[in-house]
């Protein structure tokens, strides 16, 4: 296909594959005549992974570069989800200001330990270095200076139903074999399907409390928690 036909296929800007090209992120086409080229269909579906990348996933474009890298090297599903894992922006939460150093540094060390208590009990492999291990510390740590701390076994049961998800996860990318379409999907489940779990956590919530109330109603009796 030319290049125009690949535009019209991926809804990528034809002045868009040229620069992706140049950026090293798209191989060149099948050169046809001095100025033409034809492209297949490994091109639309790396430009679909690059766009998804970039936009859903919100990657520099050095940073979609050392993806593509990794993903063009994975030859294993959990390969392919690495790498797109490991890429793509870690949800944390911010660090309070004026916190002390002393103070801040004994914060983090507890929190370490927590998530390593937390991560011993679940026997899960994740290195120190593993973004998301740190990503979970700097959590904990505004938990614990929230006064809102979660101990490892607190944390356990919400962990376990990550856990199922992430099953439910590789069981749905296990039936793709080519490497790019694999990463499209991987990106597609951490930028689109994390909110969209938090949301229906939350419209689960909502149902809860909206039934608890009507209960009460029902009841007769006063709602909220504690004692009246």
């Amino acid at each position: 296909m030319k290049i125009s036909e690949l535009s019209r296929r991926t809804g990528v800007p034809v002045a868009s594959i040229k620069y992706f090209r140049r950026q090293g992120l798209l191989p060149a086409g099948r050169a046809t005549a001095a100025t033409l080229a034809e492209y297949g269909e490994e091109h639309a579906e790396r430009l679909r992974l690059i766009k998804a990348l970039t936009t859903l996933g919100g990657l520099s474009i050095a940073a979609t570069r050392e993806v593509l890298g990794a993903v063009d090297q994975a030859h294993t599903t959990e390969g392919a989800l690495g790498a797109i894992s490991y890429a793509l922006p870690v949800p944390v939460a911010s660090s309070a200001a004026g916190v002390d150093e002393d103070g801040d540094a004994e914060a983090e060390e507890a929190a370490a330990a927590e998530v390593a208590e937390l991560l011993a009990d679940l026997d899960w492999r994740a290195p120190g270095a593993s973004p998301h291990v740190r990503g979970l510390t700097t959590a904990l740590k505004e938990l614990r200076r929230l006064d809102a701390g979660y101990a490892p076994g607190e944390l356990a049961a919400y962990a376990r139903l990550a856990e199922s998800v992430a099953r439910l996860d590789l069981e749905r990318a296990e039936c793709l074999d080519d490497p790019l379409a694999l990463a499209e999907r991987a990106v597609i489940v951490f930028a689109i399907c994390a909110p969209v779990f938090e949301l229906l956590r939350r419209l689960a919530q909502e149902d809860r409390v909206r039934r608890r109330l009507e209960d009460a109603d029902a009841a007769g009796a006063p709602s909220g928690c504690g004692p009246h």
